[in-house]
């Protein structure tokens, strides 16, 4: 299985066209959340890439809820669920893990409990697919800080998927590190190709 993926498309359109023109040559499209800014422009984000819509699997970012994805696309929207597509599996988690610091706007956010409790019914899967990335990995920020999930870490290191999709950093796009056998990816808003 041919799969392009993409994170933290945040309302941009020339990004979008550029997987539009992709996803001709791919057998999945795979979105890894944030396709809106601070809840603004889902629908046209959506819109813009409708093209890919029936051969797309999204999780909900942090800049847009779980309801507002479902309901601005007929795509599948994972969140604590999995499904299989051609005999491979695929999990997925969206939001913000752990909550992002207060902000002047509402992020979709979810404790690590919270995302730990929703991981846990997870027993395999080919490919996860989590907003934010595991704690150690594609996950610091300017200061150094990490911010990745230790909830996703842990369910990575217990189900060990072939491969993790990832964004929500945006100053990591483009880095990957290996969990185990499990390759981890943070993806950003360009064409990004794997093999499944």
């Amino acid at each position: 299985m041919k799969i392009l993926a993409f994170s933290d498309l945040h309302c941009d359109r020339i990004a979008a066209q550029r997987l539009v023109e992709a996803s001709a040559e791919a057998d999945l499209v795979v979105g890894a959340g944030d396709f809106a800014s601070v809840h603004r422009g889902l629908d046209r984000t959506m819109e813009s890439i409708r093209a890919f819509e029936d051969k797309a699997l999204y999780v909900p970012g942090n800049n847009e809820t779980l309801e507002a994805l479902r309901a601005a696309t007929r795509a599948p929207v994972l969140h604590g669920e999995t499904m299989e597509i051609g005999g491979v599996t695929f999990a997925g988690i969206g939001a913000a893990i752990p909550p992002l610091p207060p902000l002047p706007w509402q992020s979709y956010d979810l404790t690590e409990e919270k995302a730990e409790a929703m991981l846990a019914p997870i027993s395999s899967a080919d490919v996860l697919i989590s907003h934010s990335p595991p704690f150690g990995i594609a996950d610091k920020l300017d200061d150094g800080r990490r911010i990745g999930s230790t909830a996703v870490r842990t369910a990575i290191e217990r189900i060990q998927p072939a491969l993790v999709f990832c964004g929500h950093i945006h100053g990591c796009w483009g880095e990957s590190g290996e969990i185990g056998a499990s390759r981890v990816c943070n993806l950003g808003p360009g064409v990004n190709w794997f093999e499944v």
